[in-house]
């Protein structure tokens, strides 16, 4: 043993890179392992093991450049991540209030912290308002715990969120301009030459971005090239806004509201950058914070004491007064109250920013170089002195801790509420989503459309069908179905979902495809067609015969011309009195759901008896879209001039003597194939009544508003419209 540690030289600290990074990876592994048990949030453990693995615990190794690196990269993840998973429909909804709370937030912290400076700790005003700045801002650290028990759409998260982006921006501003007037640069030239750069780096990244973004994932498919790519862009986005002169971190969380609607949250690739981040960098980066703190600074005398506890006080009652303040303007509940409070109180990021900036701004330089020149030695007379470099590593230990307890209660009371409120459904109402497929080509997005319309209680729903004709089948034929399937439990798998991958023999695809429907009890049947190929009369023809007549589903039959993440507006079109229809409220959840995991607009056009039916649930559950009164299938044609690049159509069609069918629906094929060959497009067959067993079903049947219920929230609100009806 004593041979194998000489010859990986064991000194501390440890210079060995592989030993370095082994070391890390257990903390990292076995942290949050022990914690748990101890009830305490694993943030907490990596900030702590930070501490005694570092230059100030047992020097096991320095806060070197790696460190620092990693560090950066997981900062910037957390910033990134809070951008990409925002509800944008919401996001905007409440912009109100995350203005509101961001206000809040900046001036509580600013108006407390300069008067503690200026008559508790007797600083200059200067001095004070830098301090008061670093109160004012705050790092979402404890996001992960919000993102681990599936809340961050709450819309107290949204508004933490939005108000952290304001305040961040208003602390960094203050830093800027104190930081010129300490160093005589903050006139007009510098004012102007901010604010511009500011302005353009903002409309670069929000307006530029989007469009790099849809015309990469449009030509590249390539899982790991799609990562590096978003990798890079967070950079670039953290750059740009260094070059503008404000920190890196509004610059990742501008990148990820930018390329929000390019990484729905259902996607694989949604899945590979939570994992990454949540898996590696974010850990780095609270080991690396955890290494900046130094216990010797309890005994470094009364004054470091004393700046610590001043700031540690005011930082916590600050946040918790806005976050206070906050909920009683928006009525939110007490838990939503800890989320905001938790979320907006740990200091991190911008606090460090500040101290840094104001330690190493020297106020009496010119008196160190004139005695320098007779050869005398002045102490430098720091903006911001080592008491209070030393109390704000203090303060970002017991601001981290205390938001993280608070944090992991206030997420795992709403997580727990709103599992109660849903309920499990049970195995007859369960939502089950069957997708045939025979082309490895469309696989992929098939699947992806499976993952993107599926409701959130659907855990195990979701089946992948290849059908073999028995009497022609071969060798080769068995190995491509096998293929097939393989390649959509892996795209299911990406986002954690359980596919149920099935391979018939039969007779033929018809026979094969009703018999699992009835089999599996399957709800929803999704369809695909080649991106090269029309609907020929034949498909349409053993469509309509075979499995529309024989399986009473919601059908949804997918043209893919571009991947569905980069669509900017889905235009819906549902004929006159859908809404009178038993399978109205169940596709209608499919299309929302569509919109509420790719962030796409969507566009309705029907006409007005229907779209009233359809805003009243969108009042409800409201949804980034548009309502046009159309309700002439003769002039469908006329549309055509609203049909842009990156739009998708939806058209709800009918069967045959249903209430919302139309003669001219039978035209739509043609139409489809001759005007619209290059845009995605999805026909969808509701399920109506008078096919099969169906004959007995209404919306007021409670059975029938049962199964509604169970499918979200949404279907509750569907279910209580048609009850009032």
């Amino acid at each position: 043993m004593m041979i194998l540690l000489s010859l990986v030289q064991l000194t501390f600290p440890l210079k060995n890179p592989v030993l370095l990074f082994a070391l890390i990876l257990f903390i990292i592994l076995f942290a949050p392992i022990i914690l748990n048990k101890l009830k305490i949030p694993h943030l907490i453990g990596l900030i702590m093991a930070g501490a005694i693995i570092g230059p100030n615990g047992f020097n096991l190794m320095l806060r070197d450049s790696s460190i620092i690196l990693f560090g950066t990269v997981g900062l910037l993840y957390i910033m990134f991540l809070a951008g990409l998973e925002i509800d944008l429909a919401d996001f905007k909804k409440n912009s109100k209030k995350s203005i509101v709370f961001g206000l809040y937030t900046f001036i509580i912290p600013m108006t407390m912290g300069t008067f503690a400076g200026l008559y508790v700790l007797n600083f200059s005003l200067m001095t004070s308002v830098l301090l008061a700045s670093m109160f004012a801002s705050h790092t979402l650290i404890t996001y992960p715990i919000v993102s681990k028990f599936g809340v961050t759409k709450n819309r107290a998260v949204n508004i933490t969120v939005g108000g952290t982006m304001i305040t961040d921006t208003l602390a960094l501003l203050v830093l800027a301009a104190i930081a010129g007037m300490a160093e005589g640069e903050a006139n007009s030239a510098f004012w102007l030459r901010i604010s511009v750069s500011v302005i353009v780096f903002g409309l670069v990244v929000l307006l530029l971005f989007p469009i790099i973004g849809r015309w990469f994932f449009k030509r590249f498919d390539d899982n790991i090239s799609q990562y590096i790519f978003v990798l890079a862009m967070v950079f670039l986005g953290a750059f740009l806004a260094e070059a503008a002169g404000i920190e890196a971190i509004i610059g990742a969380f501008l990148a990820g509201l930018a390329l929000n609607r390019l990484i729905p949250h259902t996607s694989p690739l949604m899945n590979r950058v939570e994992f990454v981040g949540n898996a590696l960098f974010i850990p780095f980066f609270l080991i690396g914070v955890g290494m900046l703190i130094d216990y010797r600074v309890f005994f470094k005398g009364i004054e470091t004491l004393k700046v610590a506890a001043a700031m540690i006080v005011i930082a916590t009652v600050a946040k918790y007064a806005a976050a206070w303040l906050a909920q009683k303007t928006f009525r939110f509940s007490a838990d939503e109250r800890r989320l905001i409070f938790g979320l907006s109180n740990s200091q991190a990021a911008a606090t460090l920013a500040a101290v840094l900036v104001g330690y190493n701004i020297i106020l009496n330089k010119g008196a160190i170089e004139s005695a320098a020149l007779v050869g005398k030695v002045i102490e430098p007379v720091r903006l911001l002195n080592e008491s209070v470099l030393n109390g704000t590593i203090l303060m970002i230990l017991v601001t981290c801790t205390i938001a993280s307890f608070i944090t992991q209660k206030g997420a795992q009371n709403i997580a727990l509420s709103e599992v109660s409120d849903t309920g499990d459904p049970d195995e007859e109402n369960q939502e089950n989503i069957l997708v045939p497929i025979n082309n490895f080509e469309t696989a992929e997005e098939l699947i992806n459309l499976s993952l993107t319309v599926k409701s959130r209680n659907n855990k195990s729903g979701l089946f992948a069908l290849t059908v073999i004709d028995h009497q022609n089948s071969d060798i080769n034929e068995d190995k491509a179905a096998r293929n097939i399937l393989e390649k959509a439990v892996i795209t299911a798998s990406a986002v954690d979902t359980r596919l149920h991958k099935l391979l018939r023999y039969d007779l033929n695809t018809v026979n094969g495809i009703t018999s699992v429907v009835m089999e599996h009890k399957i709800t929803d049947l999704i369809l695909g067609l080649h991106h090269k190929k029309g609907i020929s009369d034949n498909f349409l023809g053993n469509l309509t015969e075979g499995i529309l007549t024989k399986c009473n589903t919601t059908t949804l039959i997918y043209k893919p011309s571009q991947p569905l993440s980069t669509i900017k507006r889905h235009l819906v079109f549902v004929p006159d009195r859908a809404e009178k229809e038993i399978g109205f409220p169940f596709w209608l959840v499919k299309v929302w759901n569509i919109a509420r995991n790719t962030g796409a607009k969507l566009v309705f056009y029907s006409s007005k008896q229907t779209l009233d039916c359809i805003k009243d649930i969108n009042t409800k559950h409201p949804i980034e879209s548009e309502f046009t009164e159309f309700d002439d299938w003769n002039d469908f044609l006329i549309i055509s001039r609203d049909v842009k690049a990156n739009d998708n159509l939806i058209l709800v069609l009918s069967r045959k003597d249903r209430p919302s069918y139309h003669n001219n629906m039978i035209k739509i094929p043609a139409y489809l194939n001759k005007y619209f060959q290059a845009t995605n497009f999805i026909l969808v067959y509701p399920i109506q009544a008078g096919v099969t067993d169906s004959s007995n079903m209404d919306l007021k049947n409670p059975s029938v508003l049962e199964s509604i219920e169970k499918l979200d929230d949404l279907g509750k609100t569907i279910a209580n419209l048609f009850k009032r009806k």
